[in-house]
């Protein structure tokens, strides 16, 4: 009955936000509240259509498939009213853009920009209210002692007391702690022996099923470590499946990471659970097509630059006007790297007497300021990195990326430290955060660290700010060797 009530509620708040929605397209086509905002008169200036039929159909299928995909229709007390907010307006932005998309494709001369913001707005301020109305309900109503849920805790430690702790700090979530499960007998008794726990231990994990038939229990919540305890989680989710009784993981946070890209497939009638695949499809597509469309305008834009340096390559020292090397790609994939020839023909040969000149003491690259092998042009292009200019082939056949980490030799990723291989898992790149950050004046090991902080906070927003950053950082010729 429970669950039946929550579906109702769910399904409820879905259909109202179709219904604002409509309200709301209608409001803004057929009576023109931009002509009232600049004192005119409001009145009904736009006909029906039969084209319009159509034009409403496919802005309904559009509103309901963005709303289904941005949206999280589910009766979960955890979800914050911050992250309910944040999927509503990123809802009511799509949908605002669709329903501009639709009109101007059926020419509908109502609506202008303006209109468009005037949509956003009432659609985004209707949800909020509707949500806020909810959730001041639904609080009312658990402080009150109503729809509130019976929680047994799974593990005595640490870890559960502190969920419980925040838990019980926020009665509107309308949850009651009925107990403890406990590990084992000693930690049971430590349980019993520290000051501050709360509640009582009901039993211990082979005693579960005792004490789920005893007791009311409308959900568990495991505080258990995944690495140790992995059987026994497996155990208590078994008798929460036989049950029906909901059953939520609070892993510590080393643990939690581990589950963020947690993706459930199938194959051949057999469950898979996949970890760490790629989640940012959209974001990373949207790179791929920069990456295209810069890389072929560049090379275009950039054609008489390039040609000159050729020339002057050539004029000035012996020996092709490329330099091709074999780099280290995403995955270990290794592929041949072209720049302009800034060094003499034989600089890889005199490159192991220079060794003992490298200058980045912490780590495998070698990087040298007065490298006697770099020609006179050398040292220009180098200085405004125009030497990197013919990556852009490298970009626009796949290779790399504008933006990633720099593409290591063989040699020098068979000396990486463990977690220094973490940059290997992306493409690599022209520009980074190496780059605008002063580059030879930079460690090894920070080097490494700002690699990593790029991927683990990687988004389309953050390689435009560095593509950005990059021009004044290669024109002022900051850290460059």
């Amino acid at each position: 009955m429970i669950r039946l009530r929550h579906k109702v509620l769910i399904h409820s708040f879905r259909v109202l936000d179709q219904l604002i929605l409509v309200a709301a397209a209608a409001l803004i086509i057929y009576f023109r509240p931009e002509i009232a905002l600049r004192g005119g008169t409001l009145a009904t200036t736009a006909t029906y259509r039969f084209a319009d039929t159509i034009g409403m159909l496919l802005l309904a299928l559009g509103w309901v498939g963005i709303f289904a995909y941005c949206i999280r229709y589910k009766a979960d007390r955890f979800v914050a009213l911050k992250t309910q907010l944040k999927d509503l307006l990123k809802a009511t932005s799509l949908a605002s853009f669709w329903l501009a998309m639709v009109c101007g494709i059926f020419k509908v001369r109502s609506i202008t920009t303006e209109n468009v913001f005037l949509f956003f707005a009432a659609v985004s301020a209707a949800g909020v209210v509707s949500r806020l109305a909810l959730r001041m309900m639904l609080m009312s109503a658990r402080r009150s002692g109503y729809n509130y849920r019976f929680l047994l805790v799974i593990g005595a430690n640490a870890r559960a007391n502190q969920v419980v702790s925040r838990i019980d700090a926020r009665p509107e979530l309308g949850y009651k702690i009925v107990g403890f499960v406990a590990e084992n007998e000693a930690a049971r008794d430590s349980w019993a022996e520290t000051p501050g726990n709360r509640g009582e231990v009901l039993g211990l994990l082979p005693d579960l099923q005792s004490v789920l038939k005893r007791e009311r229990v409308d959900e568990m919540i495991v505080c258990l470590p995944v690495d140790s305890r992995f059987s026994d989680i497996v155990k208590v989710v078994q008798h929460a499946r036989d049950l029906g009784v909901v059953v939520r993981l609070m892993p510590d946070l080393e643990d939690g990471s581990l589950f963020k890209s947690l993706h459930l497939e199938e194959f051949e009638g057999e469950h898979v659970v996949t970890l760490f695949r790629e989640q940012m499809l959209l974001q990373l597509l949207a790179k791929r097509a920069v990456d295209t469309v810069v890389s072929a305008a560049a090379l275009i834009v950039l054609a008489p630059l390039m040609i000159t340096v050729a020339i002057l390559i050539k004029v000035t020292s012996p020996g092709p006007v490329f330099f091709a090397q074999d780099r280290v790609g995403m995955n270990q994939r290794r592929f041949r790297i072209y720049k302009f020839r800034s060094m003499c023909v034989d600089a890889e040969a005199r490159k192991k007497d220079l060794a003992h000149l490298n200058e980045i003491a912490d780590g495998p690259a070698f990087k040298m300021k007065n490298d006697p092998r770099i020609t006179k042009i050398g040292r220009f292009i180098r200085k405004t990195s125009i030497d990197e200019l013919p990556q852009l082939f490298n970009v626009l056949h796949g290779e790399m990326s504008l933006v990633g980490p720099r593409p290591p030799l063989p040699e020098e990723v068979k000396k990486y430290e463990w977690l220094f291989r973490k940059r290997l898992s992306v493409k690599p790149g022209i520009t980074c955060v190496w780059q605008i950050s002063g580059r030879s004046n930079i460690t090894f090991e920070r080097w490494m660290e700002m690699d990593n902080e790029y991927i683990e906070n990687w988004s389309i927003w953050l390689d435009i700010k560095i593509l950005f950053k990059t021009i004044p950082a290669v024109l002022l010729g900051r850290g460059a060797a």
